[in-house]
């Protein structure tokens, strides 16, 4: 047993760090609802519903589409397209014509229409697929408005839909959740090495600790019987 509490000491300041960081970087993404964080209070209701439609009149051979989706735009139906690789263009739905990318003063437009507060805009830049901002992570060229309280807007250039909400508190989630699984460059790897040896040392750790902690009452026991 003193074996065993020598190991418990030396691994305890071992994993100490880690769970300590655990511990905190979980309360501090549970400390507001998940719906807050993703920023969906700040959105407003959206002129309809989506409806997705797999194989509709515009899906032909040469097409290479993969889905289309109709949506109500500003009072006009329209047709988002996406095609295997990725791509994706509006239709309008009544005349067909393909509709051009979303212009600064479009974008601006959407998120004062579909953002609560969205009127107080800081910047609106551009960004294209390749180069997307950090917060954003993904293939989709896109207008971020950034509004005066420091939530970011993404409005999809080709789609133009609102593709994601980064608030500040937002941010800090994502950095505490890169924290939690010990991923900070992509925060999307929660199966790496050292995140699974530090989870094992701290289970190995808590399980020794619970070990010593039945042999010490059970030895308190005998003393006070003595």
């Amino acid at each position: 047993m003193q074996t065993l509490a020598r190991w418990h000491v030396w691994l305890g300041w071992l994993v100490g760090v880690p769970i300590l960081m655990w511990t905190a970087t979980g309360l501090f993404m549970v400390a507001r609802p998940i719906e807050e964080v993703r920023g969906n209070h700040l959105r407003l209701p959206a002129d309809q519903a989506a409806l997705v439609i797999e194989g509709s009149e515009w899906a032909t051979p040469d097409a290479q589409l993969s889905e289309i989706t109709m949506r109500m735009q500003n009072g006009r139906a329209v047709a988002i397209l996406t095609t295997l690789d990725g791509a994706t263009s509006r239709v309008d739905v009544a005349s067909g014509a393909v509709l051009p990318p979303l212009d600064a003063a479009s974008a601006r437009a959407i998120v004062a229409r579909r953002i609560s507060g969205g009127d107080a805009v800081r910047s609106v830049t551009l960004f294209n697929a390749e180069e997307v901002p950090f917060d954003f992570r993904r293939p989709l060229a896109v207008w971020q408005v950034a509004l005066e309280d420091g939530t970011n807007v993404y409005i999809g250039r080709d789609t133009a839909e609102v593709e994601a909400v980064r608030t500040r508190w937002w941010r800090w989630f994502d950095f505490m959740w890169g924290l939690h699984i010990m991923d900070l460059s992509e925060r999307e790897d929660t199966n790496h090495p050292i995140l699974i040896l530090f989870a094992a040392l701290s289970l190995t750790g808590a399980t020794m600790g619970s070990v010593l902690m039945f042999r010490r009452r059970k030895t308190a026991t005998k003393a006070r019987a003595l």
